[in-house]
């Protein structure tokens, strides 16, 4: 049985963050290297330990066999500040808590492996590419296995109408709030599920999610950062993500990590025209793709974590391609 247990750890810049662990200690692999879930845009790592129907993601991989871990970055979850600020940017997370947390998961892993496996859930995924653009020296890159991708932009070669509208003013967009984004989601989810369904399907299809559950769904739901925004404008509207001199998506012909890129057919999020400039631009030889959905199925961006298919069509086989690489 998967159980759960937390420890908070300092990245060095202020923030004190929360790391959850998931394992089931019957079915663990020895020697098989951790996975870290990354979180991705506007949301703490509640819903990788959740799921309305049936098995979460983190105890689904945990009863696979890995000991599965997620994080609470910066100003999200159970992260806790001791003088760090509310105001940060894309590589502050990146670049500051994602390898305070690998190094955190391998001082801890009961697995006795000298590297984590990395799955960046959307922007999550981004984080993991701007992290391995930067850090282009072999110990910090040797700290990742295995890379899963999963509805994750790289280079915008696609984008919704409506997130093509963040791109017309990066400054008007970083002048948005963002406090109270939970209370209004609450509201909000079951309201857009009822009446406007056709609008909602670009983000989930609440003809196969529990929308019922929606106020443990909307948990997940967090604050984001201003100054972030900006970036995400911006990068909407140069397609590509350029950061300390450095274009992200070429950066990745240098990365030779196992991957597998995770697309939902029916995402009007990440469209897989974007979603697959990961793939495209990788520079390792193993380069996999789960297209998840058909005809009869959609599955759109948050699907592909709460779906009631989410464990066949998604967990269980992200499980094998990790189990062999």
């Amino acid at each position: 049985m998967p159980k759960f247990s937390r420890t908070r750890f300092s990245n060095g810049d202020g923030w004190q963050l929360q790391a959850t662990r998931c394992a089931d200690q019957g079915a663990l692999v020895p020697g098989r290297r951790p996975l870290l879930i990354v979180p991705g845009y506007g949301m703490n790592s509640f819903i990788f330990g959740y799921h309305p129907r049936g098995p979460s993601m983190m105890g689904a991989l945990a009863a696979a066999g890995f000991e599965v871990w997620t994080v609470d970055f910066r100003a999200q979850g159970g992260s806790r500040s001791v003088g760090g600020s509310r105001s940060y940017r894309l590589e502050d997370v990146a670049c500051v808590d994602l390898p305070a947390t690998l190094d955190h998961i391998l001082a801890r892993t009961e697995t006795g492996a000298d590297a984590v496996s990395v799955l960046g859930a959307s922007l999550g995924g981004t984080y993991v590419a701007i992290y391995l653009a930067l850090n282009p020296d072999a110990v910090a890159r040797a700290k990742i296995g295995a890379v899963v991708a999963i509805g994750a932009p790289l280079r915008w070669e696609r984008a919704h109408p409506v997130m093509r509208v963040m791109s017309l003013s990066p400054w008007l967009i970083g002048k948005v709030p963002t406090r109270g984004m939970r209370g209004l989601a609450a509201i909000g989810l079951p309201l857009i599920a009822r009446r406007f369904p056709r609008a909602l399907s670009i983000y989930l299809h609440a003809d196969h999610v529990d929308i019922s559950k929606h106020r443990e769904l909307v948990r997940t739901v967090d604050e984001t950062s201003p100054a972030m925004n900006r970036q995400l404008a911006a990068w909407l509207r140069d397609r590509d993500l350029r950061l300390r001199g450095v274009n992200v998506t070429l950066a990745m012909a240098e990365v030779t990590a196992p991957l597998l890129v995770v697309l939902a057919n029916g995402d009007g999020i990440v469209p897989e025209a974007t979603a697959m400039s990961t793939h495209a631009h990788w520079g390792g030889d193993v380069r996999d793709v789960l297209r998840v959905g058909d005809d009869e199925l959609r599955f759109a961006h948050a699907d592909l974590f709460i779906s009631n298919h989410a464990q066949a069509r998604v967990f269980t086989p992200i499980g094998a391609w990790l189990a062999a690489h």
